[in-house]
This record gives structure tokens, C-alpha cells and sequence, in this order.
């Protein structure tokens, strides 16, 4: 039985339709997902046959005449998430209908042939990508602070909440206990792989533990340097030369946009590893106390029924805690008429004190939800067992 549905609607080409459900196969197969059978597609004939139970979101392809209006005015009377898009010089005012037109389009890119951008776009609307999008640029000053400063402003151009240490750090507050927060928080590392990054400890920690927490690597490595057996499994960008302007950069800019586009790509990939790494330690701490996993609900919730017979909702989550996830955790479980207040599961390595006692004070106030961390959820789940 499904437990997401989608619709892809308007006018899309038929090669448009297959490379979306292409990449959209490939990116929900990072979760152990399949179109068919966990995720249906639907068209502008079959969207109105869905099962309103399950989370739901529609990308809409603006062409003249705006066909399949009827669908996407039911949907919107609904409040269904619907994704307008048009080509790269196409007009959007012309193209979208002005049931749509208040929502934010997506212009797709001429460079994304396999609509990466789009298929991100409506995974996030579904739950399945977490709608924070954060990337950590690893680097050393003294040898690519050009390409650094480049990648932060074009990465945060299309969207993305980026790390650089000459950035985002306040002053006066502790350096590396807000790197390390915000490397745990992020979905994939940049690392500007450059002749002596090797030789710092602080970049050798960065790469390791975004490594020990399951982040993907993106790899920029530097003309005629041999990169280190230390990030032998990330993935890796060659530059040339010629594609460096300058001993510190900037890269060519059609280059800076692959390696953007390979960030948009690599950020399901991450964020399913962590997800399964946080969900494997959960079910191996359930197994422990003699509890038991009942099902797995939309939204990815766990069902967990303890031996008093009591069912528990847990929904593990990638990154930091919040209020707004809390709140999003809570708002799900009302929905989906789970009963009693979830848990939202999470994992605490990396994490600013300041944070967690920021968390243990939401957990106070907050009743509706109640925020465990995955290393203690076995001794958490037998403490609900009254």
C-alpha cells in the first residue's frame, strides 16, 4: 500500500514526464522506496482518484491554455501543495494559471536535464527531504577562500543554507562548538580538496566527522594535486587548470553550477543514510527492551508497541531539533490521528549544549510532542511503559 502520492500535471512533454519519474525513482530509492508500490504518480485523469489519507503534492508544467485546470483548482480548494514550473525563458504570468500564480514557481534550469531541482521541490512537499537545505563548505583560507566565497553565494542563490566559518559565526561566540552544530545540521560537505587541506587538523576533523555522521562529500579537487586516501569515497570534481581562475579561484562558472547541481543530488542521498542510520539504532533499542515495530506510517513514523499494550508513534528526523520541527512532528500526528503525543527521535552528537538545554526546555513546555534522543530511546520508551 502507497504512502505518498503525487500528480504530475499541465502539459509536461512526454520526455519531461520520464525523466522527472525517473529521478524521482531514483531519489526515493536512497530511502528503500519505489514508485508503484510506495509512491504512485499520478496524471491529470487518475489525481482525482487519490487517497486523501496519504501526504500528497502535484508539480504542475505551465502551458498556454493552462490545460488540466479543473484538477488544479480542485487542489488548491483542497490546500494541496502544487509546484508551478516553467522553462528557463518561458513566461511564467502567461504560462501559469492565476489559481497558481501566488504560489512560488520553479524556473527549470537548462542545465538540469533530469529535473533534479523539481524532484527535490516536491519530495520536500511530501516529507520525504527535510525543507531546511544545508551545505558546510570545508576549505583552507589561505589556499581557497575565492572558490569558498564563490560556492557560498552561489549555493545560497539557489536556495541553500551555507556554512563558511568567515560567515556565520558571531563574535564571541565558542568557534568550534557552532562548526560542529552546524556541520551536524547539514546535508551534504563541500570540501575544496586543496594541496596542503590535509595538513590541518581542523579540516582532517571536519572531513571525519561529517564521515562519522553520514553527510555526503562532494570533493572539489585542486589542478595537479593527488588527493589523500582520507576521503577516498566521496565524491569527486576534477578541476582543470583551466577551469581555476586563479591560485585561489573562483572556478569557471559553469563548473561552480555542475558541482551545485551534484549538491542538489547528493542531498537525498545524505539525508536517507542518516535517516536509516537513525532508524536502524531506534529498532535495535525497541528489539532490546521487548518492544515491538508494528508498522511504518506516512511521513516515515515508526508504530511501537510497548509490552503494556500502549502504541507510540516515534518520527525520526535528520539534523537539529527545533520548535518548528516539534511543531511540524505534532501537527503531523493530529492529522494522521495517531491519538496520544509522538515522540520525535533524534540523534544529539554534535549538538551545542546551549541547544539541547534549549531542548530540554521546549520538552517542558511542549506537551504534544515529546523530542528523545536515538542513543537513549530504548531507556525512554521503557520509562512510557506505565
Amino acid at each position: 500500500m502507497s504512502l505518498y502520492e503525487l500528480a504530475i500535471l499541465g502539459q509536461p512533454t512526454g520526455e519531461e514526464r520520464r525523466r522527472l519519474t525517473t529521478t524521482i525513482g531514483e531519489m526515493i530509492a536512497d530511502f528503500g522506496l519505489s514508485v508503484g508500490e510506495d509512491i504512485l504518480i499520478h496524471d491529470g485523469q487518475s489525481v482525482g482518484g487519490r487517497d486523501r489519507r496519504n501526504a500528497f503534492a502535484a508539480i504542475y508544467f505551465g502551458r498556454a491554455g493552462h490545460p488540466e485546470l479543473a484538477q488544479v483548482e480542485e487542489l488548491v480548494a483542497a490546500s494541496m501543495p502544487v509546484i508551478p514550473t516553467v522553462g528557463h525563458t518561458e513566461d511564467f504570468g502567461a504560462l501559469i494559471p492565476k489559481v497558481l500564480q501566488f504560489a512560488n514557481g520553479l524556473r527549470r534550469r537548462p542545465d538540469d536535464g533530469n529535473l533534479t531541482e523539481l524532484s527535490s521541490a516536491v519530495l520536500e512537499c511530501v516529507g520525504l527531504l527535510r525543507p531546511q537545505r544545508r551545505v558546510f563548505v570545508s576549505y583552507r583560507r589561505t589556499e581557497s577562500r575565492a572558490a569558498a566565497l564563490q560556492l557560498h553565494d552561489l549555493l545560497n542563490s539557489r536556495g541553500f543554507d551555507v556554512f563558511l566559518d568567515t560567515h556565520d559565526i558571531r563574535p564571541g561566540d565558542p568557534f568550534q562548538d557552532v562548526l560542529w552544530h552546524r556541520l551536524v545540521d547539514s546535508d551534504v560537505m563541500v570540501m575544496l580538496d586543496t594541496p596542503s587541506y590535509s595538513a590541518s587538523r581542523w579540516t582532517r576533523q571536519e572531513i571525519g566527522r561529517a564521515r562519522a555522521k553520514e553527510i555526503q562529500v562532494i570533493r572539489v579537487i585542486w589542478p595537479e594535486h593527488t588527493p589523500t586516501m582520507l576521503t577516498d569515497m566521496a565524491e569527486s570534481v576534477y578541476l582543470d587548470p583551466e577551469e581555476l581562475l586563479g591560485q585561489e579561484g573562483p572556478i569557471v562558472e559553469a563548473i561552480a553550477e555542475s558541482i551545485v547541481l551534484r549538491v542538489e543530488r547528493l542531498r537525498s542521498r545524505s539525508i536517507a543514510a542518516r535517516y536509516m542510520s537513525i532508524t536502524g539504532k531506534f529498532r535495535a533499542d525497541v528489539e532490546k527492551i521487548g518492544a515491538s515495530i508494528e508498522a511504518i506510517g506516512a511521513h516515515r513514523a515508526i508504530a511501537v508497541r510497548l509490552l503494556n499494550e500502549r502504541l507510540v508513534w516515534a518520527y525520526p528526523i535528520v539534523g537539529i531539533p527545533s520548535a518548528e520541527a516539534l511543531n511540524d512532528v505534532a501537527s503531523k500526528a493530529k492529522k494522521a490521528e495517531q491519538g496520544e503525543a509522538p515522540v520525535l527521535v533524534y540523534d544529539h552528537v554534535g549538538i551545542r549544549d546551549a541547544w539541547i538545554q534549549h531542548l530540554a526546555w521546549l520538552d517542558e513546555q511542549i506537551k504534544s510532542v515529546k523530542a528523545i534522543r536515538v542513543a537513549e530511546a530504548g531507556w525512554a520508551l521503557a520509562g512510557m511503559d506505565d
